[in-house]
């Protein structure tokens, strides 16, 4: 039986699948590397660490499965979006990467916008705001703050497009992933040429964009024998890491929500059609689904926030969990079951990187709110769990009034590992999450895009409906749905009062 690959490029680490076309998961190997963080709000990668990790992975895969090199007929490549790699005429890596979480072009987008002709006008050309975190805004940022790189500039990749880019000797992109640029006119699907004339950008610089199941070029023979495998497999255009991760958990059809809290969280929503929020509260972006759309909102530090709260205050649950030979998150969560619903009116904001979707603002930052006498760790970890998941209905509720049935909502990420962070997802979603029997997310996705791409399925809808069935459901609990839709708009009002505050605190640091 044929063999696909799945290669997820992720802001933590890489993650490798080999999958059966039948959708069997055969070996699953990650590797990490750092994230540099060199001034406040900065965020940068080598994309030498993203290569020799999927180089490590496709590797591991192949002897942990006993995979024959023979039976491998696709490769699907996934990844962190919005990141920028900038390439010389030499196509070297000309500084490290700028990635998705990186808040340093605030003032490139006010120019975005003022070239454009306004916040209104840019929407009605690319679908979506400025945002901190997309391509475009690095490009300029580079040009006005590092003009000596800006000279050597001569092609811009996106994180798993170099990776690509390194498989193949082919620049190319695909829908999806090439929607979070701001660069691309997700109605017809292509790159804006108005937009990339007010901006005076290089269209030269910017790859083919292809559907994400097609066939976007070939190993070339030196990285095939490198691999293990045999020159000329196929690698399919794939998808950004969120437009994958739908796939992977089935959200191909409309009325079908996935929430997945992972470092950052995203609600996800597919659409028939192009729907935009005119106030850009969500973003809407290409589908992996040829022809198809979707509505998307980002939380910047979704699962990122327990994360922080793992490396900077839970020094004891790790050690702990190294003793017992667990994972320390179980027993964070654990812990926070310990405290009352609502954390005894303890608020945590999630901004720890700023925030996207609905505030979309760079400034935003994290914050507990509402400390006593009476708060031990339990509530701190369960108050971080709770506004992660407030940020994420944020999202919902955005999506909800843009009038996009939400029918079923499928959890993934970390927060669908753990029994109780769905349980608290359900409560504060305030309808049923269901989980899928497939919990590997955009690698997963990637592998049934290149099965359909090399011809095993006829769409990708096809694909999922073959591969992806439900796993559980987790209905709301009444009196904590209740609780929670009491303390909910405590937890919106809480940012609207501290937004001018959160502007100072930048100018405080800045000065």
């Amino acid at each position: 039986m044929s063999v696909y690959l799945g290669i997820d490029i992720g802001t933590s680490g890489t993650k490798t699948l080999a999958v059966q076309e039948d959708g069997e998961i055969l070996a699953s190997a990650t590797y990490e590397y750092p994230v540099s963080t060199p001034y406040p709000g900065w965020s940068e990668q080598n994309p030498e660490d993203w290569w020799q990790a999927a180089v490590q992975g496709v590797r591991t895969v192949l002897d942990v499965g006993k995979i024959s090199p023979d039976s491998v007929r696709g490769i699907g490549l996934s990844g962190q979006m919005h990141g920028s790699v900038f390439l010389n005429r030499d196509q070297q890596v000309i500084r490290p990467a700028l990635l998705w979480n990186d808040q340093r072009t605030a003032r490139e987008c006010e120019e975005i916008e003022t070239r454009a002709g306004g916040r209104a006008a840019l929407i009605e050309l690319v679908a979506n705001p400025a945002l901190t975190g997309f391509t475009a805004p690095k490009i300029l940022w580079l040009r006005t703050h590092e003009p000596h790189h800006y000279e050597q500039l001569k092609q811009v990749l996106l994180p798993k497009d170099y990776v690509r880019f390194r498989l193949t000797g082919e620049y190319a992109t695909e829908v999806s992933d090439a929607s979070g640029t701001l660069l691309l006119d997700v109605r017809h699907r292509c790159w804006s040429r108005v937009l990339l004339e007010k901006l005076d950008i290089d269209p030269a610089w910017l790859p083919q964009v292809y559907e994400s199941e097609e066939i976007s070029g070939k190993m070339i023979s030196s990285i095939a024998r490198q691999l293990g495998l045999p020159a000329g497999i196929p690698v399919v255009g794939g998808g950004g890491d969120q437009a994958a991760g739908a796939v992977g958990n089935g959200i191909v059809s409309r009325g079908v929500i996935s929430a997945t809290m992972g470092t950052s969280g995203v609600v996800f929503a597919h659409s028939d059609e192009v729907q935009i929020d005119p106030a850009g509260r969500v973003h809407t972006f290409c589908h992996a689904v040829r022809g198809k759309w979707h509505v998307m909102g980002c939380v910047l530090a979704a699962g990122g926030s327990l994360q922080w709260y793992r490396n900077q205050l839970g020094e004891s649950e790790q050690a702990t969990a190294r003793a017992m030979g667990i994972d320390p998150y179980t027993l964070l969560t654990a812990e926070a079951a310990m405290a009352p619903i609502g954390s005894e009116g303890l608020f945590f904001l999630p901004y720890l990187t700023g925030e996207r979707s609905p505030h979309n603002d760079p400034d935003a930052r994290g914050a507990w709110i509402g400390l006593s006498w009476r708060h031990g760790r339990a509530h701190l970890v369960r108050s971080v769990l709770e506004g992660a998941t407030f940020a994420m209905r944020d999202c919902l509720d955005v999506v909800r009034a843009l009038h996009i049935p939400v029918e079923e909502i499928r959890v993934s990420g970390g927060g669908a590992r753990s029994e109780f962070w769905r349980q608290l997802q359900a409560d504060i979603y305030g309808q049923p999450v269901a989980t899928i029997n497939a919990s590997e997310g955009p690698a997963y996705g990637v592998a049934l895009l290149a099965a359909t791409g090399t011809g095993v399925y006829s769409s990708i809808e096809e694909a999922c409906q073959a591969t992806i069935s439900l796993a559980s459901q987790t209905p709301p609990h009444t009196a904590a749905q209740a609780r929670y839709q009491q303390a909910y708009p405590i937890y919106q009002q809480l940012y609207r009062a501290l937004k001018p505050e959160f502007k100072t605190i930048r100018e405080f640091v800045l000065a």
